[in-house]
């Protein structure tokens, strides 16, 4: 089962000094290894997005400069509960930094929503505060990075002059808290998922994206799936993370779903193999509509359970049963 695809085994820049796509750099690895900085200005894409989540509750952390725009955004849910949210757009991405590379430098935001991300040795540290109705919202949680801890990076070339790099992270451990108003969510026990990106995307894009992360069948498993976006560039952003070690999924999936009823289930497989079989089952379902002139996002996030059975790369199966994660479709002009 193992992937087609080039894996890239030592440091590389993502551009060359002109902005456009290294060839060297298309490929993918088992943990970040590209130098993604972006000469240039106008098209450039750069974001952090976290989600942790636990068997009652969740919060996530958008915090996004993509040149003309920055994007700072915070979203709790409790499940069957209360759902918060707050999002705060900054013309030119005034007040929002972010490194070029993954682990190079904090990532920060000021205004109506504060942010803090910050990489130590073996954890993330992801600090957050706004005001929301419900009252005021802050965060302090720590994702860990253990030992070994695979992840799944990729670039994606469209051309030489529009492609993405991202750093998938599934199954990271997660602690700290959460406190809204008067009371305090604890994430102990929890679960990280991290999209790192960085790149230059062609201005009308659509997409899936699903993830999971959790214990079953006697394993510590994460599932990182895409759609769409990637098809026809000769390289998928798909992967099993079981116990640590990454499975690279060189199959497009194959989704199948009800984008006008996006609570029915969903079925994600490989078409070619055995590889990947899960149902996902929604229970709740996130809609984020913006229009801000040239910006304009139509996002779809469910979340809910995955159950049916993945295969590692030396074919072994595991049982998932009821794994807690999400599944989305998006359509962004941006």
């Amino acid at each position: 089962m193992a992937t087609h695809e080039r894996e890239i085994t030592a440091p590389v820049d993502l551009c060359a000094p002109d902005g456009r796509l290294n060839p060297d750099a298309v490929g993918w690895s088992r943990t970040p290894l590209h130098r993604s900085a972006l000469p240039g200005w106008g098209r450039r894409k750069k974001w952090e997005y976290w989600c942790v989540s636990t068997p009652t509750h969740l919060v996530a952390l958008t915090v996004a400069d993509i040149d003309y725009l920055g994007v700072v955004g915070v979203y709790l849910l409790e499940y069957g509960g209360r759902e918060v949210s707050r999002t705060s757009l900054r013309p030119l991405a005034h007040g929002v930094r972010l490194p070029d590379t993954l682990g190079a430098g904090t990532g920060a935001a000021i205004g109506p929503v504060r942010a803090l991300v910050q990489e130590a040795p073996g954890a993330t540290r992801l600090r957050f505060s706004c005001d929301t109705p419900e009252g005021r919202l802050h965060g302090d949680l720590t994702v860990d990075l253990p030992q070994d801890h695979e992840t799944m990076n990729v670039v994606i070339p469209w051309s030489a002059d529009r492609f993405q790099y991202t750093s998938k992270h599934t199954a990271r451990p997660a602690r700290g808290a959460v406190r809204l108003g008067g009371d305090v969510l604890d994430f102990g026990g929890g679960w990280g998922v991290l999209d790192h990106g960085r790149g230059r995307w062609p201005y009308d894009t659509r997409w899936n994206w699903g993830a999971a992360s959790g214990r079953t069948d006697g394993r510590t498993v994460g599932l990182q799936f895409g759609g769409r976006w990637t098809e026809g560039t000769g390289l998928t952003e798909n992967a099993l993370c079981v116990d640590g070690r990454l499975s690279k999924i060189g199959e497009e999936l194959e989704w199948e779903y009800d984008p006008d009823d996006a609570l029915t289930p969903w079925w994600i497989r490989t078409p070619g193999s055995d590889q990947v079989d899960l149902v996902f089952t929604p229970f709740h379902e996130r809609v984020d509509r913006t229009d801000a002139g040239v910006l304009v996002n139509d996002t779809h996030q469910c979340f809910g359970h995955y159950t049916g059975t993945v295969h590692t790369d030396d074919g072994h199966p595991v049982a998932v049963d009821g794994l807690f994660g999400f599944a989305e479709h998006v359509h962004m002009r941006w």
